[in-house]
């Protein structure tokens, strides 16, 4: 006799096929529990399983607050990744971390602080950054970091500039786009990217400091998730040890500025 399949599965693979074939696109929310158990007529538990499985493999992400997205990360076996960049992993993401730390502040920083020369500039590079959409595969994942550090430096706190100019070449050619996001995905991935860009910049043309700390946090916590599943999707897990070496790495150069004498 045929062994059926644990329904938890075939609700798994059924979804997974919508991903894969386009069904649902990447950054499209998941339907409810409820509405899951009602089209496959399955408990709640199942349902439970069968998305822990898909958010194991990589396929899908969670929102605080919001539920389950699908991942702009696709499985790796269709992507070739460096072994050296899957060895970086952990400690991207625990520089994103600390890019989310300082720059939703920053952002808040620059709206309450900018002149109307900076945020026109601010708004020029963006839309200068966000027209390139070059291929993925040739574009690092960071590429919009000069918006970033322009936000910083209209905060009018030169350790914010100092310290995100510090990381840039720690962050910036880490991975490229290609890693996360698929040639034929790139005009709605930039989309939506330029729409984050765009919520965090009208908020600083509004002065309007909570609100361009929100839509930052936003930005940088959807990064941030990405990177994260593709970690998970490659097997990669972050341990307390390759955080401790990664921060010794980060720092290892840093220099405390000489005191002056008095």
């Amino acid at each position: 006799m045929t062994k059926r399949k644990p329904l938890s599965t075939v609700v798994a693979e059924s979804l997974s096929e919508k991903i894969r074939s386009g069904q649902l696109l990447p950054g499209a929310q998941l339907p409810t529990e409820a509405e899951l158990c009602a089209e496959y007529d399955v408990s709640r538990t199942v349902v439970r399983e069968a998305v822990a499985r898909l958010r194991s493999e990589g396929m899908v992400v969670p929102q605080q607050g919001r539920g389950m997205f699908v991942s702009e990360t696709p499985a790796p076996r269709n992507f070739s990744i460096p072994d050296e960049a899957l060895r970086t992993l952990p400690e991207t993401i625990a520089l994103l971390e600390l890019r989310l730390s300082v720059e939703v502040e920053s952002a808040g920083l620059c709206a309450e602080r900018r002149t109307d020369a900076e945020v026109n500039a601010i708004r020029a590079l963006m839309e200068q950054v966000d027209a390139q959409q070059a291929d993925p595969a040739v574009v690092q994942i960071h590429y919009d970091y000069d918006f970033h550090l322009a936000i910083a430096k209209a905060a009018r706190n030169e350790f914010i500039h100092g310290f995100l100019s510090y990381l840039r070449p720690m962050i910036v050619p880490r991975f490229q786009l290609g890693y996360v996001v698929t040639s034929e995905r790139k005009d709605s991935y930039y989309a939506r990217i330029h729409s984050e860009h765009k919520t965090i910049v009208d908020a600083i043309e509004r002065q309007d400091g909570r609100a361009a700390r929100q839509a930052m946090r936003k930005h940088l916590h959807n990064s941030l998730g990405r990177v994260r599943a593709l970690a998970r999707a490659s097997g990669v897990a972050a341990t307390e040890a390759e955080q401790k070496a990664a921060a010794a790495s980060l720092f290892t150069d840093m220099k405390r500025p000489a005191p002056t004498g008095g």
